[in-house]
């Protein structure tokens, strides 16, 4: 056995390992290399079933609460229904309540934990990168609450980013009172972060990737497989918490010519600029934020005025508006509404985030990258007539773009257009946007809207995964 065979065989990336996990010489002299899976990587993934089933039924109770709050606040009534509150008669008076809603959310940053700040995925990161995936439990319960909170009070978020974000602290917290290595501690993590988007939205394919291209940078066995049976515990939970319906109803969508996809891929680019813009202004807001001479916790009641007042001339800007995609996807939100709703949902979106309250980002990406779509498919018909551009996939391929451009998960992006509307005919158009969005991103942004702020910090942030170190 040659001394560079030793040294493979004692290290994995740099780090000791046990014989059972290394290459181990038989009797006959004759190299044996470790199996693809131990009973380490099962007691793992038997943690992660665990995570996701709690993180599941956490998830039914966010949307609960979201509701509950929606209704208390806009409606005056007791419901957990999840309701838009875009329909409320309260006036002049409905500036008041974003504008309340971040003043309890700054004060439970400020005394509770400043953690809670963002739309969570990357303060996931930042703790595995810089504390061996250890996140307080009380992040468990304060993540979603203030996250509740925000968007039941008007807020433009999703609640997807919270929910990913408390499935990781919980699958933190359960790693550290366990005796597991940091490594497995990352793996938990991420299964409670894919179990949450699992819950929420019913895709536990792309849910799986997003894991593993912004969690855990890597695709080996020991990762994915726990993060696999999460995923598949969330989405058999999932009925019976949330029901059978699927999130967005959406008619069947033609095949696209090569005309088409031709479209779809400058859609894709565009998107793919329009993420990159939308990334730089909110870190841009953050810096102006920075600059008022107030201490941070008032900030979030500064974003809920705009909140606010934007709601009040345009109320489908207020709360997650997921209403406001399927319209996208089926065709009937066009033209100069849309590109006004779409204009001021960035603003009140931007602003708000940028004032360091809780919210998700993915439902607003969703939501800005489809209206960009619809956009650029219209200017498209009209300069081309005889070019049969379906405004429905234009939406798609501009959400799936949008996200796929801000964070440079393309395959999870992929994938979740494929889960949320069950429509495979789009599977040649989103892998020409979202390739498309992700090479003008690369092109022109060093960081994504995942990873600026960890780069502000001085942490280096993975930009590939491997199959193997």
């Amino acid at each position: 056995m040659t001394p560079n065979e030793i040294q493979h065989s004692s290290t994995t990336a740099g780090l000791p390992i046990s014989p059972a996990l290394g290459p181990t010489l038989e009797n006959t002299g004759v190299l044996r290399h470790p199996a693809v899976l131990d009973q380490r990587t099962l007691y793992i993934a038997f943690l992660s079933i665990i995570v996701a089933g709690i993180t599941t039924v956490i998830a039914r109770g966010l949307v609960a609460l979201i509701g509950l709050i929606t209704n208390l606040s806009f409606y005056g009534r007791v419901s957990f229904e999840l309701t838009s509150p875009a329909n409320n008669h309260l006036g002049y008076l409905v500036i008041l309540i974003p504008i309340i809603g971040g003043l309890i959310v700054g004060m439970m940053a400020r005394y509770g934990s400043k953690a809670i700040r963002g739309h969570g995925i990357p303060e996931a990161m930042e703790q595995i990168l810089t504390n061996e995936s250890r996140i307080p439990l009380r992040m468990t319960f304060l993540k979603p609450l203030s996250a509740a909170i925000v968007i039941g009070t008007g807020g433009p978020f999703g609640a997807e980013g919270p929910i990913i974000a408390t499935g990781g602290a919980l699958g933190s917290y359960i790693g550290q009172i366990i005796h597991v290595s940091a490594q497995e501690r990352k793996t938990i993590l991420a299964a409670g972060a894919a179990a949450g988007m699992t819950a929420i939205f019913g895709t536990p394919l792309s849910a799986i990737l997003l894991a593993i291209e912004l969690l855990v940078f890597e695709f080996r066995p020991r990762s994915f497989i726990p993060v696999s049976v999460a995923t598949l515990a969330a989405i058999c939970l999932r009925p019976l918490l949330f029901g059978d319906a699927p999130l967005f109803h959406v008619p069947a969508f033609p095949a696209a010519g090569h005309g088409e996809l031709l479209v779809y891929t400058l859609i894709g680019a565009l998107a793919g600029i329009g993420a990159v813009v939308l990334s730089k202004s909110i870190y841009f807001i953050e810096d102006m934020f920075e600059k008022l001479p107030m201490h941070w916790m008032w900030w979030p009641a500064i974003g809920g005025c705009v909140v606010g007042v934007i709601g009040y001339y345009a109320p489908l800007t207020l709360g997650i508006g997921y209403q406001n995609i399927e319209q996208m996807l089926n065709g009937n939100f066009v033209g100069i509404t849309l590109l006004v709703f779409c204009i001021l949902k960035f603003l009140s979106w931007s602003i708000a985030l940028g004032s360091g309250t809780s919210g998700g980002t993915l439902a607003p990406l969703f939501t800005l990258g489809g209206g960009l779509g619809v956009l650029s498919a219209q200017v498209v018909s009209k300069i081309i007539p005889g070019l049969a551009v379906d405004l429905r996939m234009a939406a798609l391929v501009g959400m799936a773009s949008c996200f796929a451009g801000a964070s440079r998960a393309m395959f999870a992006s992929i994938a979740f257009a494929l889960e949320i509307t069950q429509q495979y005919n789009a599977l040649l158009p989103l892998l020409a946007g979202c390739t498309a969005a992700f090479i003008v991103s690369a092109l022109l942004m060093k960081n994504t809207i995942m990873t600026e702020k960890l780069s502000r910090r001085g942490h280096h942030v993975p930009s590939e995964y491997t199959a193997r170190h």
